[in-house]
């Protein structure tokens, strides 16, 4: 059983394993069975291409699942960002979505234009909560302080055993302020779900200890990994049902501190 977290200090409970959809062919089955599986949290974006299947998926359990989709970092003047939520509505077949984010920070426009958009959406009923991606700390600090009415609770950003930029900074921050933080290719864009074909190296070779002492794929480990962070949920992507199975797997369980520690200095930042 997927486990669950509170998303920022909303008092919502999502699943801390949800459903990536960048470069995702798979159609409707990984997603529907995903769900079916207990991780009802979709992430999508409008420049995914990803929205229509996604809703497709969907349809008839609207009410049972969390989406979230991104308005692209080149549409944040007001105007833009109100017509790209329309446009994501429209092709998810929806009349809100449950997180909107914005995909990445945009210098070349005031954020408080943005957030005075983000923030409207949410007065209209066509978004529940607001996010943000690829945002650093001051980033997410300038967002914050951009805010009249309602608090940023999530914060996407890539986070896997090979790239933990975010712990020196980032993570900490999130985590002392109640923002979540949704990891993207949190296995490395499937280089931490199989062995190297010639000699692993030696974070490999420590995956596949503690896979083996846990009874795990490499990918579970690694998803659990993501997820013995506080405030850190994963949204891996997969094409094929029998991966997603494998993926939604990586949660209702936890590695010990001794194995968390030992994958902590295999995969040293």
């Amino acid at each position: 059983m997927i486990e669950r977290k509170e998303l920022g200090d909303t008092g919502l409970i999502v699943p801390e394993i949800g459903l990536g959809t960048w470069k995702y062919e798979g159609g409707v089955e990984p997603l529907r069975r995903g769900i079916e599986l207990g991780a009802f949290l979709i992430d999508t974006a409008e420049i995914y291409g990803t929205e229509g299947v996604v809703g497709e998926a969907v349809k008839g359990i609207r009410d049972r699942v969390f989406i979230a989709t991104k308005v692209s970092g080149q549409h944040l003047r007001y105007d833009q960002v109100m017509r790209a939520a329309e446009g994501s509505l429209g092709r998810l077949g929806m009349d809100y979505v449950d997180l909107y984010q914005i995909h990445w920070p945009n210098s070349r426009v005031p954020i408080k234009e943005t957030m005075r958009a983000m923030e409207a959406l949410v007065d209209s009923g066509r978004v529940k909560y607001i996010g943000v991606s690829n945002f650093y700390t001051q980033e997410l600090q300038k967002a914050q302080a951009a805010m009249s009415k309602y608090p940023i609770v999530c914060n996407q950003v890539l986070y896997n055993l090979k790239r933990r930029e975010i712990e020196g900074d980032l993570l900490p921050y999130c985590q002392e302020n109640h923002i979540t933080l949704m990891a993207y290719t949190p296995l490395a864009d499937g280089d931490l779900a199989t062995m190297p074909r010639f000699r692993p190296d030696r974070g490999t070779q420590v995956l596949a200890q503690v896979a083996a002492e846990v009874g795990k794929t490499l990918a579970q480990v690694s998803l659990n990994w993501c997820l013995s962070r506080p405030n850190v949920i994963a949204i891996p992507k997969s094409d094929r049902v029998d991966r997603t199975i494998e993926n939604c797997q990586a949660s209702g369980w936890r590695l010990s501190p001794e194995q968390v520690r030992m994958l902590d200095e295999a995969f040293a930042r």
